[in-house]
């Protein structure tokens, strides 16, 4: 054996199994984490992060949980697919909010949108089964599909695109073990929207090659300007046998904590994904649902106000950041993420270092600006930076303006 090669571990001395060995931990959660070990230790620091909305729960979903946590029928056990009541108001909700007509049994209520990710992906995955990723993609995304046994295939979109994939890409990416194409719209990390003309072609694309489609719709009511929201089993009716459709009340409501998402599906897929889940969590909170509940059968008028604070915010950060020289921003048109591009800072000098990639360029800035931001490797594509605007404008314009400050001051 040469010096070179490493030792074969027996399974007796792997202490940590390699399937989840090889998963890393959420950027998005570890920069947030520090930004707020960091603010507990007295430090100013200004956190752009977490996706996380900066607005309270409503007031009448709040309630619905108080009310819930006194009654002695939510002390117990519920299904392990979610509450009937639950279910049947999540499939009335995606009538009313989307047009695509479902039942209650096509609808299996998680533990927030990342159970939800992983048990879709799980349920119709064999090892070795491909999924083509649009990149830059959310961090869970590649995870999931990888501790379900498959295999992230990414296709990258830059800012010159607004972050959106071409049908030629996708097909490019195809190959015969390609089995599910993910879509997402509006997208997080970058806030990209495709418009209905393009969404019905990805979805007619996936029907010609019968694949299957995992499609987020977790920021469907965010969207800005002219942008339209558009579900992609609605705009392609044949798609629904092969369509997995992933929600939940997070973004919308303001719940991110509560952790109640949900997966709309054919039925069997809802069926092997609720047997796992009965091994896997069982029930998700009774409060939560109970308070998901009165969420979905409520009106929009809470996601009205935060919608309007974060295009105001949206047109404020690209601004700012288009401001700074060797910045790119688009403007996004959904979620409440901005995207820029900072090739063109990397290996300038900036008070002393010359940051070679922007993992380097973000550590420079958390320490240098105190401003907490997420480097683009964490969503597959190096040279950018994640910044959400979910947080007080106040905040927002102290955090760019430090920004504006430091990387202003970068040299050849």
């Amino acid at each position: 054996m040469s010096a070179a090669t490493p030792p074969v571990q027996s399974p007796t001395d792997r202490r940590v199994s390699a399937r989840v060995g090889s998963i890393s931990e959420s950027a998005t959660l570890a920069v947030d984490a520090k930004a707020k070990a960091l603010k507990a230790a007295g430090r100013p620091v200004i956190g752009f992060g977490a996706g996380e909305p900066d607005f309270p729960t409503p007031g009448y979903i709040v309630e619905a949980a108080v009310e819930a946590c006194r009654n002695p029928k939510y002390h117990r056990y519920t299904p392990a697919g979610g509450l009937p009541e639950l279910k049947q108001a999540i499939a009335d909700k995606t009538l009313r909010d989307s047009g695509y007509a479902v039942e209650a049994a096509n609808v299996l209520v998680t533990n927030g949108g990342k159970q939800a990710i992983y048990e879709a992906f799980a349920a119709i995955l064999d090892p070795g089964d491909e999924v083509i990723v649009p990149a830059p993609y959310w961090t869970t995304y590649p995870e999931s599909i990888r501790l379900a046994g498959g295999v992230p295939v990414e296709v990258v979109a830059d800012e010159t695109t607004g972050y959106r994939v071409s049908v030629e890409q996708l097909e490019a990416a195809r190959t015969e073990r390609t089995k599910v194409v993910l879509f997402v719209s509006p997208s997080n990390p970058t806030g990209a929207v495709y418009s209905p003309a393009d969404t019905e072609a990805i979805g007619r694309w996936a029907v010609e090659h019968g694949l299957w489609v995992l499609t987020d719709e977790i920021y469907e009511h965010l969207v800005y300007g002219d942008a339209a929201f558009t579900s992609l089993p609605t705009v392609v009716p044949e798609l629904r046998d092969k369509c997995i459709v992933v929600n939940g009340v997070a973004k919308t409501y303001a719940m991110t904590g509560w952790r109640v998402g949900w997966i709309v599906g054919p039925k069997d897929v809802i069926k092997a994904a609720t047997n796992l889940q009965s091994h896997a969590t069982s029930n998700v909170s009774n409060v939560a649902q109970v308070a998901a509940l009165a969420a979905v059968s409520g009106d929009l008028d809470a996601v009205a106000e935060m919608r309007a604070a974060f295009d105001r915010r949206r047109q404020t950060i690209v601004r700012m950041l288009n401001e700074i020289d060797g910045v790119v921003c688009p403007t996004p048109e959904g979620a409440f993420y901005a995207y820029p591009s900072v090739k063109a800072l990397l290996g300038k000098e900036i008070r002393g270092k010359r940051p070679a990639d922007s993992v380097e360029l973000a550590a420079l800035i958390l320490d240098e600006a105190e401003v907490a931001v997420v480097p683009g490797e964490a969503f597959g594509t190096p040279g950018y930076l994640r910044l959400s605007y979910a947080l007080g404008d106040e905040d927002l314009v102290e955090g760019v303006s430090r920004l504006q400050k430091l990387l202003g001051e970068a040299t050849d």
